[in-house]
């Protein structure tokens, strides 16, 4: 079965860090483009992080704070979240199969989603 499956999404405090992170099965996840997305309450769903090829691109919100990496023996992908803020409070999709940029229609596969809270 073709899927993304996310975890580790929480409650956290304002300046403290959290880890997605998004396993495939079905398909080798590094042989596509991948996106992470979210989607904060009462607001449409942005693209945040964007892999494509040996590129990878972040958005002005995340930037400097949101690091992809990989682990290709587990066919995983994460994001390690740092220096959150409120304002990161959203539910977080992984996609995979997709081109940066584009409207959501276009990724293939997505994940179910990892609700991230960040509270004091």
């Amino acid at each position: 079965q073709l899927q993304l499956v996310e975890s580790g999404g929480g409650l956290v405090q304002p300046g403290e860090s959290l880890t997605l992170s998004c396993a495939a099965s079905g398909f080798t996840l590094h042989h596509h483009a991948t996106g992470w997305f979210r989607q904060a309450p009462g607001k449409e769903r942005e693209e945040v992080v964007c892999t494509g090829g040996s590129s990878i691109f972040y958005s002005d919100s995340v930037k400097g704070r949101f690091t992809v990496s990989r682990d290709t023996a587990k066919n995983t992908e994460f994001l390690l979240m740092t220096n959150l803020t409120p304002e990161d409070t959203a539910v977080y999709y992984c996609a995979a199969e997709g081109r940066c940029g584009s409207t959501e229609d276009i990724w293939g596969f997505w994940g179910q989603g990892a609700r991230v809270t960040v509270s004091s």
